[in-house]
């Protein structure tokens, strides 16, 4: 039988920058990954003469070298950051309702606010007040936590203590009277799946704070050049890694974990289990009835699982200033309404009233694609539950109705898109759940209400030696995931010295 000190299973963000943590501290470690390349929804994939980015929008937190931000330095710490090229995006997003407004602002404090108060003279002290509260209220979360302050008291962080259980929607109330205004300055919320009227303020905070202070990045090569890099950093400081090889069952004796199950059958040894899987997974399809803690099934009760979503990946055979595409990140919406928004994630269909992202990686990477030609993605965000009642003989026809339904509302925008797709790849949430192996295909983990926020369901494990890494224990996004796996790692090795 095998042995090793640590098995990671998965080689997405987070098992990818956990096995490369504990390689570089010497750690013998094995990541299993049941697809034959690594980075799960950081990858890419070939159609024609065009290589897709699958998820990657806006890389948060990097910064510069001159001004570092804390994923710069994690990416530093693993040896990754000079095997590859960033490349700054020079605008924070593009948003447009037609008949409303169309507004494109920059990834810096004061351009942002500047264009802000020019659309809404009305509510121009607002609009900087807001901000102001974004940036003090996120010092005070980098104070109490990133760096660990170990007293976290009302009086030393007034502002977390009087936000941190207020909704986004709750502020945006308080500041502003425009909705138009209010949905301006939040679209982010899509990039986490909940409402303003359901997310976490401080999410919001953290994310908009990320963005204007270190600048959205893109990735030349596309986000499978990061987990190329990762996987090399493993093999490179002899830890082992099998593609093709999942993990059929983790083995428990006596309430800790002794080893893990191949999906080719093979025992192996080990005290520690790192999984990048989601939680239902890990807990439910990998750990035997008998040795599952009945607190998880508590916990799995008071959750719900995240949406999916509904992806047309477009090869266009011309360059995407042709079809009047300038910005690299362009939310499209029908209507200041974000509920309504919400609970057309609960149906099949497509409409106008639908929000839509589209990303082009050409207007700050032009050799994304092969030269006169361009890619974009097109996402909107749907739940799993629908799909799975579509006769399976009526899924074909449903997956190319609701995507031509999706290409006319883009071309409220865009009006000669159509015309120019050479290439056409459709990502439905049955996509999702095939290729990610998570239930419904959801790709935000659990719903990340504030009541299932860390302070009151602490990341921890339930079992001695099993940790998680990935969106399912934290939360989503390329620097969260790929900040999760350094956490597991280091929980890892503080285990290992106990």
């Amino acid at each position: 039988m095998e042995r090793y000190d640590a098995v990671v299973i998965g080689a997405g963000n987070g098992g990818l920058t956990a096995a490369a943590t504990l390689a570089k501290k010497g750690v013998n470690v094995l990541l299993l990954e049941r697809h034959n390349i690594p980075g799960g929804c950081a990858t890419s994939f070939c159609r024609g003469r065009f290589e897709f980015e699958v998820a990657l929008h806006q890389l948060s937190g990097l910064g510069t070298p001159e001004k570092p931000g804390p994923l710069r330095g994690l990416l530093d710490q693993l040896g990754v950051t000079d095997k590859l090229e960033f490349v700054p995006m020079s605008d924070l997003y593009h948003i447009v309702i037609p008949d409303q407004i169309d507004l494109t602002l920059k990834p810096e404090r004061g351009e942002m606010i500047t264009e802000l108060q020019k659309q809404f003279p009305d509510e121009s002290e607002a609009i900087e007040n807001y901000i102001q509260l974004v940036y003090d209220l996120f010092t005070q979360v980098i104070g109490a936590f990133y760096l660990k302050d170990p007293e976290v008291t009302r009086e030393k962080y007034p502002l977390y203590f009087q936000y941190a259980l207020k909704t986004t929607q709750e502020v945006l109330d308080k500041y502003f009277k425009d909705p138009l205004l209010k949905t301006v300055i939040s679209p982010y919320w899509v990039y986490m799946g909940l409402p303003p009227r359901l997310m976490s303020f401080v999410d919001m905070a953290a994310m908009l704070f990320a963005y204007l202070e270190f600048v959205p990045f893109h990735i030349r090569g596309g986000s499978q050049a990061l987990s190329n890099a990762l996987a090399d950093t493993i093999i490179s400081n002899d830890g082992s890694i099998r593609f093709n090889c999942g993990a059929k069952k983790i083995l428990v004796e006596s309430g800790r974990i002794c080893g893990v199950i191949t999906e080719d059958g093979q025992e192996i040894s080990t005290d520690y289990i790192i999984s990048n899987a989601s939680k239902v997974t890990t807990y439910v399809d990998l750990i035997d009835h008998e040795h599952l803690p009945q607190e998880v099934l508590s916990e799995f009760r008071q959750c719900s699982l995240s949406m999916s979503g509904f992806t047309i990946f477009l090869g266009l055979d011309c360059e995407p200033q042709t079809l009047g595409i300038t910005q690299s990140t362009n939310f499209i919406y029908g209507h200041t309404n974000p509920d309504l928004a919400y609970e057309r994630m609960k149906v099949v269909d497509i409409n106008d009233q639908d929000y839509m992202l589209l990303s082009c990686y050409n207007l700050i990477d032009p050799d994304f694609s092969p030269k006169g030609t361009s890619q974009a993605a097109l996402v909107t965000l749907k739940y799993g539950e629908p799909w799975l009642n579509i006769p399976p003989a009526q899924y074909l026809k449903e997956k190319y109705r609701v995507a031509d339904s999706m290409l006319q509302v883009a071309g409220r925008v865009y009006p000669d898109l159509r015309n120019h797709i050479e290439e056409i790849e459709i990502g439905t949430p049955l996509t999702h759940m095939r290729y990610l192996g998570t239930p419904k295909g959801a790709i935000y983990g659990f719903d990340h209400f504030i009541k299932d926020s860390t302070l009151f369901r602490p990341n921890r494990t339930h079992i001695k030696g099993l940790y998680g890494a990935g969106g399912w224990v934290g939360y989503n996004g390329f620097q969260p995931t790929l900040e999760s796996g350094v956490a597991a790692a280091k929980a890892v090795l503080e285990d290992m010295r106990a």
